[in-house]
């Protein structure tokens, strides 16, 4: 199971390389919330404002890359936080937007990973609760000197046992196995290979546990020719010898047995 930790980040956090740019940055933020709505040099603002704190989201970015995710899909959810913090900063309010923005940011990786990373999607509920037992795990076996067992992390979380068994089986839906992984020694096996196919033996089977009764209304003459015809591949001439009787008394004997056993297998439908 890849465990994803998200660690808290703050403005003290921010490369020297962007906190050299903040003041520009800033004041094209001040000239952004001054500019009127409808005024065209508003977008211009926004475009510029954006780019202007991208280092920003591209440092967040890298301090959640090697998590099993590509850096350039971090980098993308990144700058998609810096947009929205962008758009919904108010200067007015008295916070500087470095830190508003790492937040805004920060949430934004953090749902990435909560929604996009997972091979199954399982509920949110189990999604938060396998990131609660893994940092419980952790802290757990640095406070007891050993691997936790299931009744120390339910009593560390204040949930019962179940609850976390539910998380664990619910964590093995995070990352997907390939169908092309080998499982043999030898390598010539794959896990797809196991995987068994449609058997179509299926659809016969209700009707051939209605056989049994259809057959046993015929007589006895009627049940033998169909045994010999169905069962032992016999044509028509060869069980006329057996039976005694003309290959033209076979067919229609034959024709009979086969409508009988129609009609008892429809009135079983």
């Amino acid at each position: 199971m890849t465990a994803v930790t998200i660690k808290s980040t703050t403005a003290s956090d921010v490369p020297a390389s962007a906190g050299a740019a903040a003041e520009t940055a800033g004041e094209l933020l001040a000239r952004l919330a001054a500019t009127p709505a409808g005024d065209r040099r508003r977008r211009a603002l926004r475009d510029r404002a954006i780019e202007a704190w991208l280092p920003l989201a591209r440092h967040l970015a890298h301090r959640y890359s090697g998590r099993g995710e590509p850096t350039d899909d971090l980098i993308q959810t990144a700058t998609v936080g810096l947009i929205k913090a962008v758009d919904k900063f108010d200067p007015e309010r008295g916070v500087d937007f470095a830190g508003y923005a790492i937040p805004t940011i920060i949430g934004e990786i953090k749902r990435h990973f909560r929604d996009r990373t997972w091979s199954v999607r399982v509920p949110r509920r189990l999604q938060e609760l396998r990131l609660a037992i893994t940092e419980a795990n952790a802290t757990l076996t640095h406070t007891l000197g050993r691997s936790p067992q299931v009744g120390d992390i339910a009593v560390h979380l204040g949930v019962t046992e179940e609850e976390v068994l539910e998380g664990l089986e619910g964590a093995r839906a995070y990352n997907a196995t390939s169908l092309s992984t080998p499982i043999s020694a030898d390598g010539t096996t794959e896990l797809g290979d196991t995987l068994g196919g449609e058997d179509h033996e299926f659809e016969l089977a209700e009707t051939r546990v209605a056989l049994g009764p259809a057959l046993a209304m015929l007589d006895e003459r009627e049940q033998k020719i169909l045994t010999l015809r169905f069962y032992g591949n016999l044509t028509q001439s060869q069980i006329a010898d057996q039976v005694g009787i003309s290959q033209m008394h076979v067919s229609r004997l034959l024709t009979r047995a086969l409508t009988k056993l129609r009609g008892q297998l429809d009135s079983l439908r």
